[in-house]
């Protein structure tokens, strides 16, 4: 590619697929350089270092969250859709997590776009706007912590799943074995390939009941 080519555009697609494919240790300016047939020094014209770089990418992210929200739905649907699609863009992208949680997220205009758009929600629901942001924050977390804890053996990079799931299920039958039926019984349960789907649906449905619920009874008289 050209050094007149390049866009910070292109600079953040080849980022993505890098931290995709390689993990996010891999992406530095010296290889995306590299990657994109140019010199390091090119990058600099719209990346100064790599934390705006990450920056970039956590922007470019957060960018698809609020791209498909209609406002003539009710607000518990539109905070759903928000969510869901906060959860595909994790789930796509794994180690957006780590930059969430190690960068300046409010450097980000896209990140602090949909946390103005989720406030709106919220404050739509009766929620004073402190309220609503203590609650957007759990979100994000809710959504963070089902990617850290889905089903063993289905998280991106993994080989030998059914391999991963017999050595949980034989760890956790060894520790529970005669003390804790209940653990036992849900060992053997990782006999079976998880169905990964649900286990997100149902994470987000226990998510967003209590934000639904707690709702309901703010408007309570």
């Amino acid at each position: 590619m050209a050094p007149e080519k390049l866009t910070r555009a292109a600079v953040l697609d080849r980022a993505l697929k890098l931290a995709d494919a390689d993990g996010l240790d891999t992406v530095t300016i010296r290889r995306l350089a590299q990657e994109l047939g140019v010199t390091p020094m090119a990058l600099y014209w719209h990346f100064k270092n790599k934390e705006q770089l990450l920056v970039g990418m956590l922007d470019a992210v957060f960018g698809q969250v609020t791209a498909d929200i209609d406002p003539a739905e009710p607000w518990q649907r539109r905070l759903r859709i928000m969510v869901e699609a906060l959860t595909a863009e994790f789930r796509r992208h794994p180690w957006i997590s780590e930059i969430s949680q190690t960068t300046d997220k409010n450097a980000s205009e896209n990140f602090l776009r949909a946390t103005d758009v989720a406030l709106e929600l919220l404050s739509e629901a009766g929620f004073p706007v402190d309220r609503g942001f203590q609650i957007a924050t759990h979100l994000l977390g809710g959504v963070v912590n089902l990617i850290a804890t889905q089903p063993s053996g289905t998280g991106s990079g993994c080989g030998d799943t059914a391999g991963l799931r017999r050595d949980k299920r034989l760890a956790l039958e060894t520790a529970a074995a005669g003390r804790y039926p209940r653990l036992e019984a849900y060992a053997r349960t990782l006999e079976h390939e998880p169905d990964v789907e649900a286990y997100f649906s149902f994470g987000l449905d226990l998510l967003l009941s209590g934000v639904e619920r707690m709702a309901e009874s703010a408007s309570d008289p």
